[in-house]
């Protein structure tokens, strides 16, 4: 599933290409993907101006002239398109500029898009009990330190959950906590303050690189121009059972299954 990275490196793509251009047709190709199509979605962004790109967690934001925001999620395998030579049959829904198309192709159609009213954005039922940005200024350790006072849940399953960080997945919260030398099954009202402070700059560092890399590319991923990310080749932990920590102390990389989810991680380096 596109996370976080992967969902920035869209948006920053459509954004070179779509930001401040009029969309001049948009056409619906089937009527539902993972939910239905908004009725009036051709309606709304037939000849309205793009003001702006964004992104919310794992959702991408499209900012119209006419008070209304595209909102889009990727869900499984979905990808935008720019400009494709041929119409591919997953191309569910398309929009086109006076230069360039763009086409939300979604093989397995667990992605969905959706118009809300941009005035009404951060109060839109799936933002509204989100927690801070993990690239934001509100994600700090003593954020963190209160929002997990006395919460028996494992760290992992605590920082996957979106009420108390926005946006983080299952890659990123291994790397993390791997970075941060923190065992992924201590209870997260447990962990130290000092490891706090190692966990929120880890989080943003493995962000910010796989951002830089273009993402992962797991599975069926690409970014908007067709290449794909490259942020894999670095996974210190994720995938990597019974290879060795690049830590180099010896230890080995272990899996282990928590909340139904493989979970990767050092037992000698992460305590």
């Amino acid at each position: 599933m596109p996370e976080l990275p992967e969902v920035e490196t869209t948006v920053r793509g459509l954004a070179r290409f779509l930001d401040g251009e009029t969309i001049v047709r948009a056409r619906v190709n089937r009527p539902d993907m993972r939910k239905p199509f908004p009725p009036d979605l051709v309606q709304m962004l037939t000849g309205a101006r793009v003001t702006g790109l964004g992104r919310r967690a794992k959702y991408g934001l499209i900012h119209t002239d006419r008070s209304q925001t595209l909102v889009f999620h990727l869900g499984m395998s979905g990808r935008w398109r720019i400009d494709p030579e041929d119409e591919d049959k997953h191309d569910h829904f398309v929009i086109e500029t006076d230069g360039h198309r763009f086409a939300l192709c979604d093989p397995r159609r667990f992605g969905w898009v959706d118009l809300v009213a941009s005035e009404a954005i951060e109060t839109w039922a799936s933002f509204a009990s989100m927690g801070p940005e993990p690239l934001g200024s509100e994600l700090s350790a003593s954020y963190l330190k209160l929002a997990l006072k006395d919460r028996k849940q494992a760290i992992k399953l605590m920082l996957l959950d979106q009420r108390i960080v926005a946006g983080l997945g299952n890659i990123y919260v291994c790397e993390a906590l791997w970075r941060s030398s923190i065992h992924p099954g201590k209870a997260a009202g447990k962990v130290s303050m000092p490891a706090l402070e190692r966990l929120v700059p880890a989080i943003q560092e493995v962000l910010t690189q796989s951002i830089e890399d273009g993402g992962s590319s797991l599975r069926d991923y690409a970014r908007p121009d067709g290449e794909l990310g490259y942020f894999a080749t670095r996974f210190d932990v994720y995938g990597r059972e019974n290879g060795a920590c690049h830590r180099n102390d010896g230890g080995t990389i272990r899996r282990i299954v928590q909340g139904g989810r493989s979970t990767w991680f050092c037992p000698k380096c992460q305590r």
